[in-house]
């Protein structure tokens, strides 16, 4: 298979580009380099630059005998898409409309779309599985829904088959080091950590040490990017077979609080690392958790990198040495 992904230059793209090679398909990773970066491209990858706002380039990139895509080209921050929505709604389903109408015109019928579980909104039930009702609380969530919406109509109505990854909270890097550029501007937790475990920020801010959980701090449920690689390489050949569409969950069944993070982190780095608590975030669940069965019946599989001493030594390896 030929894969077209869109987005392989970033953090999560790199990793999924890495597990396609490693299962002898081939790649082709299309990235307008605006979080992405050079240093995440594999030399047995061609690269186009470009972008899904600019169909032509997009369509260019699928007559290129694309067997399928991997749609990862997101704006993903939570706190921006409240605050700049036009920019969400533009990138995120504007680009997303270019990509579905080129496949159709390239005849291109594969996608696997890189969704979130920020569809789901609070949770009423946990662990949270698929059939969870949808009811995204920021703009960011509302963009991913509106994606899977579109796919559904595009199945129904010109045959393109998917499969809508709901990722939990993603983390860690290729243990292997052949992923070798970091995140600009990191929003989310493991990398905030890090760059106050090396003195580049003063201090971490944990929002909120009051929630109803086991102590105070918000519980999530951290998935390896390794083992959401290989969920996207799965499900392309579960496409491949003639499979029907799927919506399915990524992650662990297993929630760690912003707390046990920290002192994981303090653990296995040997380093002390400085922290507040600060008020709660507007919109923080308490706790978010995923069922991932159907991922494990669907397409056979496990996440198998994705304990705690993993995805923080691959991640203090990145920067260690910074």
């Amino acid at each position: 298979m030929h894969i077209l992904v869109i987005g392989g230059a970033g953090y999560i793209g790199s990793h999924v580009v890495k597990a396609l090679l490693k299962r002898n398909m081939k790649v082709t990773v299309f990235d307008n380099l605006s979080t992405g970066t050079k240093l995440n491209l594999f030399p047995q990858a061609k690269f186009i630059e470009g972008d899904i706002l600019n169909y032509e380039q997009i369509l260019a990139a699928l007559k290129q005998n694309v067997d399928g895509i991997v749609l990862l080209a997101g704006k993903k921050a939570v706190g921006e898409s409240m605050l700049n929505p036009m920019k969400y709604a533009f990138n995120n389903i504007n680009g997303v409309i270019n990509v579905l109408n080129a496949m159709v015109e390239a005849n291109v019928n594969k996608a696997i779309f890189s969704s979130s579980a920020a569809v789901y909104g609070m949770p009423q039930y946990l662990p949270l599985d698929e059939n969870h009702p949808v009811n995204p609380i920021n703009f960011y969530g509302f963009t991913k829904l509106e994606t899977e919406r579109f796919l559904k109509w595009y199945d129904q109505l010109k045959g393109i088959k998917f499969v809508s990854l709901r990722y939990f909270n993603a983390v860690g890097y290729d243990e292997e080091g052949d992923v070798k550029g970091l995140e600009e501007n990191p929003q989310n937790l493991l990398p905030i950590v890090m760059e106050a475990a090396i003195g580049k920020r003063d201090k971490l801010k944990i929002f909120g040490n009051d929630y109803p959980t086991r102590d105070g701090t918000c519980i999530r449920d951290y998935i390896h990017v390794t083992d959401l690689g290989s969920a996207h390489a799965l499900a392309l050949e579960y496409l491949d077979k003639g499979g029907e569409s799927q919506i399915l969950n990524l992650g662990t069944s297993v929630g760690s609080s912003v707390l046990e993070m920290v002192n994981k982190t303090q653990e296995v780095i040997g380093k002390k690392i400085a922290y507040e608590f600060a008020p709660r975030r507007p919109g923080d669940p308490a706790e978010l958790t995923a069922k991932a069965d159907k991922a494990k019946e669907v397409l056979g599989w496990e996440a198998t990198h994705s304990s705690l001493e993993n995805i923080i030594s691959s991640t203090w390896n990145m920067y260690k040495n910074l």
